[in-house]
């Protein structure tokens, strides 16, 4: 099984290094010369998202790039990607900055990368198959789904998948069990739960306290009480 996972994550490697080679992902940047709260709400009216440059030492770059473009790389889950037009370089998406709502991107960071050079990202985990424990009455507890690993910037894989075909009731997954590139090193806690199966929890309702009761009536007679004009 272990030289069986070596060579998958061997053709996985190749894989990653043809695509990164020949299908990265683009984004067009403009030079921000307006700066300030009030200019960048403007930007983003017209579908632009501000964003910066920096790393290696270069000078720190002030950026816009169509709101589109940063919505399809998320979506792709890419972390690397090429950017052309006010400057052209490798670069890593380091941070996104939300909206409270989490609705609307607000600004983006970028970072000057090389494609052997080791970076440390966040990876999406996503859940494959169906537990087996589920079957014997609990139910999927999916704690944590994101890890941190570093790697170089040309293999970063865009999520990892948990298969969880073989997870029984009362069985974990840590972080330590997920396969991750042969170059890569986990940075998330090993012992640090991604996902288990539990026992359903009910919520114990007190019958008594839950009895309704008939409400009283302001102005209605007590039942024997005689009317005062009477």
């Amino acid at each position: 099984m272990a030289d069986d996972s070596a060579r998958i994550w061997g053709f996985y490697h190749q894989e990653i290094a043809t695509r990164n080679a020949t299908m990265a992902d683009v984004l067009n940047v403009s030079k921000r010369e307006a700066l300030g709260t009030s200019n960048t709400r403007r930007l983003r009216k017209t579908g632009q998202i501000p964003a910066i440059l920096y790393g290696h030492g270069k000078e720190c770059i002030n950026l816009t790039i169509p709101s589109n473009e940063v919505e399809s790389v998320i979506r792709h889950g890419t972390k690397v990607v090429d950017i052309v037009g006010a400057a052209s370089d490798s670069v890593l998406i380091n941070e996104i900055q939300w909206d409270p709502m989490g609705l609307e991107i607000l600004h983006v960071d970028l970072t000057r990368v090389s494609a052997d050079e080791t970076v440390l990202v966040t990876i999406i985990v996503e859940l494959r198959g169906e537990a087996p424990g589920i079957k014997q009455g609990g139910v999927v507890d999916h704690q944590l789904h994101e890890i941190e690993i570093e790697c170089p910037a040309g293999e970063i894989p865009d999520r990892l998948s948990v298969s969880i075909n073989k997870l029984e009731l009362g069985d974990t997954i840590a972080a330590g069990d997920i396969e991750i590139p042969l170059s890569a090193k986990l940075m998330t806690p090993n012992d640090q739960i991604l996902v288990q199966c539990v026992e359903p929890t009910e919520d114990i309702t007190d019958e008594e306290g839950a009895e309704s009761q008939e409400p009283e009536i302001i102005g209605r007679k007590a039942e024997g009480e005689e009317d005062a004009g009477e």
